[in-house]
């Protein structure tokens, strides 16, 4: 049986719901067992166990989230030249446009010689404001549903050895 690792961080809501919505959609390939770990939570044995990731993630300043990152920081060296090749995709909740946080991801899965399987999955929230930026996320179903159909995407390469 192959393993989707789903990996997150969120303060106010939006990468959790994207996280869980492509789990969901994973969840629809039997073959496959999903995970979904907050970041704070994954390790290093979790990146060795798994066949694919998906990394899911605000975008803060510009960036990667901290606590994200930290994940990436924690892990990087303890699985390098243990993971090349694995198939990997990212999603970002953006205030504005995501594309820093996306580079980051890319820059860091480059090192891991992980193989990206999709274009970097941006949710933009338009939150423009002290208070809009800080208040808890709730993303629409038409915000989630390519959230849930990367995640049935990664599953289903993952099931039919794609991936």
């Amino acid at each position: 049986m192959k393993s989707l690792l789903i990996v997150w961080h969120s303060r106010t809501g939006g990468a959790r719901q994207m996280a869980e919505a492509a789990a969901d959609g994973a969840a629809g390939e039997a073959e496959v067992r999903t995970r979904l770990l907050a970041a704070d939570a994954a390790g290093p044995d979790d990146l060795v166990g798994a066949d694919g990731y998906l990394f899911a993630g605000p975008e803060n300043l510009a960036g990667l989230s901290g606590a994200m990152k930290e994940f990436f920081d924690r892990c990087y060296y303890p699985v390098l030249d243990r993971i090349q090749g694995r198939a990997y995709a990212a999603m970002i909740c953006a205030g504005s446009d995501g594309t820093g946080a996306a580079r980051q991801i890319a820059r860091i899965a480059t090192g891991w010689r992980l193989r990206p399987v999709a274009e970097p999955l941006i949710v933009c929230t338009h939150a423009q404001t002290p208070e809009t930026i800080l208040a808890e996320k709730t993303l629409s179903p038409e915000q989630l549903a390519p959230c849930r159909e990367l995640g049935q995407a990664l599953a289903a390469g993952l099931a039919l050895g794609v991936f």
